[in-house]
């Protein structure tokens, strides 16, 4: 910490704002405060953190300032005009009745729309994922951005660009996927949206937190420095370099021994000097004090808050456990240096400053007088992103549901339960499990509601059979004697949201097994065993082990995947199963086949793959990109540039037509192979994606322009580069539509070599282009986004009008 730490460049105002501060009113910009906790636990070891100072009065709390009031209206059930006027009504006071009259910036949690009472849920990231809609989701983006504006929220804690590596950890229902260019593209799509509004997102968790050891929460990261730099890093960089994202958190993770916390070269070496991020960098809550009491790193809270804000956090959230006295202390006694304090500070007043929290007239206006935070727009949106992100996994006729079923029945522990719908860091599973009774306060139809609603003259029959968890299965004979004497019967599994133990999926709800919880899949297998034609869904926040439903004889006749798809799932999953919808959604994440094959990612070079050293095999039951659809798509005439500048484009185009019977969307994925790299690389890598409209028998020619640099790598030296040579180009139907490369160990032949699965899938003949030129070192003016353009034609082959865009 000898190292004197470079200051940022401020306005005049912030510099004269800043020259005039003590340190006390330094550090109290540095800190959050957390109103309204009580005993509801909403972080983790929140109960074992400092306590809330029972009896002190907030004007003496706030004698000096406060950088942040931290959850709002998300700590419990507020209403939300109520809130509002006491939030105008205490920034004012802020403003008047503090020696520097500066308010606080009010950040909340938004993962699936603004976690507060009455506020509209949209599905959960992995379900964006799966929509493969980037323009949607900066939609919905927007709409939870205008909505915390409106509540005077400066800073909303999302998205989370983690990449999915292990489907046992708990927090992947909160991540949009296991590639890292679908992560990047969709998580840049919701910043651009949520900053449209005037609200700061957040990126979390900076860094390789989903990468923690066994699937386990908090866990080391394991990951050498090239799997971060190539895998971790880049959905990062898209969001600041090409979504302008305005604040970071950090990983609670430690990498190779190292808490991210406590990293100066990740929060500052890349984050500012590579990355050229200059926003504020937010602690995840209590990670500070965390490198005392969970990594062991630092002595006391005062060691803890001098490594911690050298490395590169300047603001401790949720409330000032590490950075008010015992940070104080370090510096008066000269074991920090105090331009750590002023570096923090002035990044601080300089966000306040972008926010117009440093205007005169900052609350000059009213607050809400009334607010709808669930609107026809938000539910629109809600409905629309549900649907698109519903992933058909099997269909053997029995869908859409037959015109002439008359009864049906709708069984299992997610039929009927709007909690099953929502993910994690919905307000409902995140708060409202503290307060039983309490209503949702915005209207979330079932799935049994919404296919009531959608088939009226039908007889619906509803029976749970069993919970999410547990062993009771008292409820099977019920429920299997309404299928036995439905026409059809719907099947709704999966998981309940929640955190630290309180349900099966979400933070710190990390597991060993990858089957379905409780006794979910033996109440599948007894109303398959009864004859009625099933449908399967599963309503879920991970991906499960479903080769029995898929791929054994005698499943489910049709298997629909649903990852907590909000407030409109119900009505969106209704949609499909009636057919006023047909399916688009795609795998955002590979189906296992065992949670022994975790963690995996279809990113992997041959030795990742089956092979004749082994014999275990990690194929997925079905790979990223995967999902059926009612009716049919076609591939033809692939035209790929037939060589590039390594620091160029090339270009690359496929008629797509629908083959079938009735209109559709489809999500065409654009594939790569880089054929001989300096380091081993995956055998297959999505390059890019286009979702498209097409009408019965319609064609359009869908092209891409798709940067070198997209083929780009960290190499031995630990450059990113772009290598000259060939690479291969193709699309595809999903990750291993074109076939599965696997490793030939020459003289070597495993006995009980593990069978080789294929998927069925369209794919196109895969095109050699050659990348000529030196070898390219990447930066930060190389395009990073391949750029999609569809072209109508009126029939295969012939154009429509001049083909401009």
């Amino acid at each position: 910490m000898t190292e004197h730490p470079r200051l940022p460049e401020v306005s005049e105002r912030v510099s004269a704002l800043w020259q005039c501060m003590t340190l006390e009113e330094k550090l109290a910009q540095l800190v959050g405060y957390w109103l309204d906790r009580g005993g509801e636990v909403v972080a983790p070891m929140q109960g074992e953190m400092a306590g809330d100072e029972p009896g002190r009065a907030l004007a003496d709390i706030t004698r000096d300032g406060i950088g942040h009031y931290t959850r709002v209206y998300g700590t419990r059930p507020v209403d939300p005009v109520e809130r509002a006027r006491w939030l105008w009504d205490e920034q004012r006071r802020l403003t008047s009745d503090t020696r520097l009259g500066i308010p606080a910036i009010v950040h909340e949690e938004c993962l699936t729309g603004l976690a507060a009472w009455k506020a509209a849920t949209f599905p959960t990231p992995l379900a964006w994922g799966a929509a493969f809609d980037p323009d949607l989701v900066a939609e919905m983006g927007a709409a939870i951005g205008e909505t915390m504006r409106a509540l005077g929220i400066h800073q909303g804690l999302a998205p989370v660009l983690d990449v999915v590596a292990d489907a046992r950890w708990g927090r992947v229902d909160e991540c949009i996927g296991e590639d890292p260019y679908l992560v990047g593209t969709v998580g840049t799509a919701y910043v651009r949206g949520l900053q449209s509004a005037g609200v700061h997102a957040t990126l979390k968790h900076f860094l390789g937190y989903s990468t923690s050891r066994a699937g386990r929460n908090h866990a080391p990261a394991a990951a050498g420095p090239r799997e971060i730099a190539d895998v971790y890093l880049p959905p990062f960089e898209m969001a600041l370099r090409d979504g302008g994202a305005r604040s970071v958190m950090n990983s609670y993770a430690d990498i190779d021994g190292v808490p991210v916390a406590a990293d100066p070269h990740l929060l500052t070496h890349v984050l500012r000097d590579e990355l050229g991020f200059d926003g504020t960098v937010v602690s995840d809550y209590f990670s500070v004090a965390f490198l005392e009491v969970m990594h062991g790193t630092a002595a006391d809270r005062g060691e803890a808050a001098a490594v911690a804000l050298a490395a590169g956090i300047d603001v401790e959230l949720p409330s000032g456990d590490a950075y008010l006295a015992p940070l104080a202390e370090r510096v008066r006694s000269g074991a920090i240096d105090p331009a750590y304090v002023d570096r923090a500070v002035l990044r601080v007043l300089a966000q306040k400053e972008e926010l117009g929290l440093l205007d005169a007239d900052a609350f000059a206006d009213e607050p809400p007088a009334s607010i709808d935070m669930d609107s026809a727009r938000h539910r629109d949106i809600a409905r629309r992103l549900a649907a698109e992100s519903i992933v058909l996994l099997r269909d053997e006729g029995a869908l859409p549901l037959p015109l002439g079923a008359r009864r049906i029945a709708i069984v299992g522990p997610n039929a009927d339960r709007a909690e099953a719908l929502q993910g994690c860091y919905s307000f409902a599973n995140h708060v409202l499990a503290h307060h039983p009774g309490h209503p949702l306060g915005f209207a979330i139809p079932t799935v049994r509601e919404a296919l009531a609603a959608a088939l009226p003259d039908a007889e619906i029959v509803q029976e749970p059979g069993c919970g999410v968890a547990g062993e009771d299965a008292t409820g099977f004979g019920a429920a299997i004697d309404a299928v036995a004497a439905a026409d059809v019967a719907i099947v709704v599994v999966g998981d309940q949201a929640g955190l630290f133990g309180r349900g099966t999926v979400g933070e710190g709800n990390d597991t060993e097994s990858l089957d379905l919880p409780g006794r979910q899949r033996e109440l599948v297998a007894a109303a398959v065993a009864t004859g009625t034609p099933v449908v399967l869904v599963v309503l879920s926040g991970r991906p499960y082990v479903l080769d029995w439903a898929l791929e054994a004889p005698g499943g489910p006749a049709a298997v629909l995947q649903a990852f907590f798809p909000g407030e409109a799932g119900g009505e969106a999953i209704a949609d499909i199963l009636t057919g006023a919808v047909s399916p688009s959604g795609r795998l955002p994440v590979s189906l296992p086949r065992s949670a022994g094959a975790q963690p995996y990612r279809y990113l992997r070079p041959k030795l990742g793959g089956p092979s004749d050293v082994t014999s275990a095999d990690p194929t997925p039951v079905r790979p990223f990109g995967f999902g059926l659809s009612y009716t049919s798509f076609a591939y033809d005439d692939l035209e790929v540039s037939a060589s590039a500048a390594t620091d160029g484009l090339l270009q690359a185009a496929v008629t797509v037509t629908n083959t079938g019977a009735r209109a559709g969307d489809h999500v065409v994925q654009l594939y790569g192979r880089d054929v001989v790299a300096s380091v081993a690389r995956p055998v297959v890598q999505l390059l890019g994606y286009q979702r498209v409209s097409l009408e019965c028998g319609a064609s359009a020619r869908v092209e891409f322009e798709v940067p070198a640099a997209r083929f780009a790598f960290s190499d031995r030296r630990m450059v990113r580069v772009v290598e000259p040579g060939d690479v291969e180009v193709w699309v595809a139907a999903h990750a291993e539509a074109s076939g599965i490369e696997t490793a030939d160990a020459g003289d070597i032949s495993a006995e009980h070599r593990a069978p080789v699965r294929r998927v069925p899938g369209e794919s196109t003949p895969r095109a050699l282009v050659r990348l000529s030129g030196p070898v390219h070192e990447v930066g930060a003016g190389d395009a990073r986004v391949v750029r999609g353009r569809v072209r109508e034609l009126a029939e295969v082959g012939e154009p429509v009008g001049a083909g401009g865009e």
